[in-house]
């Protein structure tokens, strides 16, 4: 990579964070900071490094494969913000896509694990992280919705779950698996409207649900849909 190329990331990184980020109310400087920390376009697909930073979903196989992509950068950071992860936090994410919220979310947690039920996207999100420095998080590759959700039960509680794509609902059973005050973030919903959706347990079996803004993504994988049927 030359230095002019260096040069245009770092110029596309700032525009982000100024005509993206910010106008969709992130103003955390934590988090403002981190993004202009973390090089985005080492994450990318090869050869995508000038699209990084652009304000789009970005495919993570070609030809395109549904699901599998990393979100807008405004949708994960604004998720990122609204969790408000702490150092202590041991936080889940089921999508682990290229690793790069993996990143995100282990730069401010004490630990992250990242399921991935596409094997071969775990491993380049192993290896992303690698490269980037990151000790605290463990992606690994698994059907988070398998068996009831055993492979996420398996070091449960949860400080944090966060769903890197879409759902219909979210499932009780995900929401078990939080501790006492812990966050659950999710897109929620159907097209041509979803809402993020941030839930937090103050109970044993008492919830408080938010949503805040809307947005579209794409679908986790084998996740239920909502029913159809209301009484």
């Amino acid at each position: 990579m030359t230095s002019q190329d260096t040069l245009d990331l770092a110029r596309a990184r700032f525009n982000m964070i100024e005509q993206q980020i910010r106008p969709w109310e992130v103003l955390d400087p934590v988090v403002l900071d981190l993004l202009d920390r973390l090089p985005r376009e080492q994450f990318v697909p090869a050869g995508q490094q000038a699209l990084a930073y652009v304000d789009m979903e970005l495919p993570l196989a070609s030809p395109a494969v549904e699901g599998e992509c990393m979100l807008a950068p405004r949708v994960e950071a604004r998720l990122l913000q609204d969790l408000a992860i702490h150092p202590d936090d041991k936080v889940l994410e089921i999508g682990a896509g290229s690793g790069y919220m993996a990143a995100l979310l282990a730069s401010l947690a004490s630990r992250v694990v990242s399921l991935e039920i596409n094997e071969s996207l775990a491993r380049t999100a192993r290896e992303n992280l690698q490269r980037a420095g990151i000790t605290n998080a463990d992606v690994r590759a698994a059907d988070a919705c398998a068996n009831g959700f055993a492979a996420c039960a398996a070091e449960a509680p949860w400080n944090v779950i966060v769903l890197s794509g879409s759902v219909a609902e979210v499932p009780p059973a995900l929401l078990s698996l939080l501790a006492p005050g812990g966050r659950l973030g999710a897109i929620v919903g159907e097209e041509p409207v979803m809402r993020a959706t941030i839930i937090t347990r103050v109970g044993d079996t008492s919830f408080q649900t938010a949503q805040p803004w809307d947005t579209v993504a794409p679908r986790l994988h084998n996740f239920p849909q909502a029913s159809r049927f209301r009484f």
